[in-house]
């Protein structure tokens, strides 16, 4: 059984405190609710802003990027950071196409590396380190993703991942599917392992903060 496990008074409260944001980023979110496309809406986009702020994130690295969103507050915290680039990962060439009008038109056209390819070779082949990357890729592919995440980010560089929460579905024990045993691991890894120090963020559907020793 699916579990609503935050509040719809909560999440409300959440998003009311995110500052006034771009018209084009609103528009993105208007569209992805039309639509019914998992973004990680404004709450969320405002914590990896500022964690990409905080620690001075010049290069970042996004698995699974969708059509730009998550993109943009990293976009827009690398161009405060002093410039640098964000890659842009996703399978579809459609995805890509809207996200590069929606970055085009937010002014971080020059700042992000558009891809069409796998996530996970995608970073295999693109040289590293990077101060951040984010991972939104299959639940299932989480814990395959680690080494290759540890090798490209460098020391004290933050890795965020998405979904950790999986909609509740953590919490059924019934439940040992491929996406749901794969969010666990990866989740039993981060924060067991003495190579990250890592907490889960209950922000929308969770997200794992995870700095590389």
């Amino acid at each position: 059984m699916q579990h609503d496990w935050m509040s719809a008074q909560v999440r409300y409260y959440l998003e009311s405190l995110v500052p006034p944001r771009p018209d084009e980023l609103m528009k993105m979110e208007e569209y992805a609710y039309a639509v019914n496309f998992p973004i990680i809406g404004p709450s969320s986009g405002l914590f990896c802003y500022q964690i990409a702020r905080m620690i001075g994130a010049r290069r970042i690295f996004e698995m699974g990027s969708g059509f730009g969103y998550s993109t943009a507050w990293f976009a827009r915290a690398v161009q405060e950071n002093g410039g640098g680039e964000v890659h842009h990962v996703v399978w579809n060439e459609d995805l890509s196409q809207l996200a590069q009008k929606h970055m085009q038109a937010l002014g971080y056209a020059d700042i992000v590396r558009f891809r069409v390819s796998e996530a996970v070779e995608a970073l295999r082949e693109t040289p590293g380190p990077f101060d951040l990357i984010f991972n939104d890729i299959d639940k299932r592919g989480y814990p395959d993703s680690l080494p290759v995440i540890a090798e490209k980010l460098r020391p004290g560089g933050v890795l965020i991942i998405d979904n950790m929460l999986w909609q509740g579905w953590i919490f059924n024990d019934e439940d040992q599917s491929a996406d749901t045993e794969g969010v666990r691991e990866a989740t039993r890894i981060l924060t067991g392992s003495p190579d990250w120090i890592a907490s889960l963020i209950p922000l929308r559907d969770g997200m794992i903060l995870a700095m590389k020793k």
